[in-house]
């Protein structure tokens, strides 16, 4: 006998429009699961910003997304009033919700509550989920995630997806490395850019540089060391990234903070290019060391890892994403959570079973900033001479 139909409402941010046009990684996560879901037979209702985009049924809480008020918590709580009168007017049986004030209004609202933290659950977040996971069914996106949080009530782990067979796979490589992500010094943009300059490799950086933080943080580390063997992009489209990755011989992640998952480093494996990255947050969890890249415990063994490329197979690269990293694996995680949580159950220990590499990755995790004083490059290396525009075009992608 098959489970019965679902009716789920799902909550997104009010800030971007799902699927996003550009800069958004909760809303491309949420295209992918509720046109999953439908596909599945799931009666599902997409509550968002702008226009519709997926299979499910769609409601507006503002015509035009709020990119422009990134973070602003009057947009947040305007948009959260309003989904509140929606979900009465749809009752749904189970709410998925990704919006900041979701796990506030878990309390009053008439269906159960699954909330997804897409941040790491410590801080203020952490302290915020605790005042509220009583009331939710909280579910994580990495057991990296889950380890700086033991005390938090969680639901379950389902890693984030992708669908492969969107994403254009490319064998042939040049010799360029590229970076991909948010300017913010976390993310180690500058780190990257001395990683390949002392390696002796191109580099192109492209990423989202609107906020005030993000320019200040560019104008302090990134100008500075721009050369004729550094490249700088703004915020590109999904076709131009897919592009860059492909055609990259790496994706260079030497982030400085506890990321949660960090979808690109998925997005470039599943242009068959290699990640190299330190070891924080869940890195160890998505990248198999020495297989889909490498996993450096600071920046001499990450630099010292960008000679061994050619050791890396393309096609293991991308098939570990669509190994584990599928969006049938993630829409079957959310189900057993939505089912779970209709029944009023949360397990003791959340899990995820995708074979040895799990438990390999659980039994190197290094804990809470563990390794925290990386020897992060603080002066830049020297440029080649000659400097290069900023805007100038690309290696060519073929």
């Amino acid at each position: 006998m098959s489970d019965p139909v679902l009716n789920i409402a799902v909550v997104a941010p009010p800030f971007f429009e799902v699927p996003p046009a550009g800069y958004g990684g909760i809303e491309a996560m949420l295209a992918l699961l509720v046109d999953g879901l439908v596909d599945r037979g799931h009666d599902v209702t997409l509550i968002g910003t702008g226009k519709q985009g997926t299979k499910g049924n769609f409601v507006t809480t503002y015509d035009e997304p709020c990119s422009d008020q990134l973070g602003d918590p009057i947009v947040e709580l305007t948009h959260a009033a309003r989904v509140d009168r929606l979900l009465h007017d749809i009752g749904p049986q189970v709410i998925h919700d990704h919006s900041t004030t979701g796990p506030a209004m878990a309390r009053g609202r008439a269906a159960p509550v699954v909330v997804t933290s897409h941040g790491p659950a410590t801080g203020a977040w952490g302290d915020y989920l605790a005042a509220t996971h009583e009331h939710i069914s909280l579910v994580a996106i990495s057991h990296a995630q889950v380890r700086l949080a033991p005390q938090l009530r969680w639901a379950g782990v389902v890693h984030n997806a992708l669908n492969a067979a969107e994403i254009p796979f490319r064998e042939d490589k040049q010799d360029f490395l590229v970076w991909l992500g948010r300017m913010s010094p976390d993310k180690g943009a500058h780190v990257a850019i001395d990683a390949a300059r002392r390696a002796g490799r191109h580099i192109v950086l492209a990423a989202k540089c609107t906020e005030a933080g993000e320019r200040a943080y560019f104008e302090e580390f990134i100008a500075p060391r721009l050369g004729r063997d550094v490249e700088w992009r703004e915020e590109i489209t999904a076709e131009e990234k897919y592009a860059l990755l492909g055609a990259a011989a790496g994706f260079l992640f030497p982030i400085d903070w506890e990321e949660p998952f960090g979808m690109v480093m998925i997005e470039a494996m599943a242009c068959g290019t290699p990640v190299l990255a330190l070891r924080r947050g869940a890195v160890a969890e998505v990248v198999v060391d020495g297989v889909t890249g490498f996993v450096s415990r600071g920046v001499e063994d990450l630099i010292a890892s960008i000679g061994r490329l050619d050791q890396i197979d393309a096609h293991a690269c991308r098939a570990q994403v669509e190994q584990r990293f599928g969006v049938n694996r993630m829409v079957s995680g959310y189900e057993k959570v939505f089912r779970r949580c209709l029944r009023g159950g949360r397990p003791a220990a959340p899990a995820v079973h995708h074979g040895g590499w799990a438990a390999a990755a659980a039994s190197t995790a290094d804990g809470p900033r563990a390794a925290a004083s990386y020897p992060l490059v603080a002066r830049p290396v020297p440029a080649p001479r000659g400097r290069t525009s900023t805007t100038g075009p690309a290696p060519a992608a073929g």
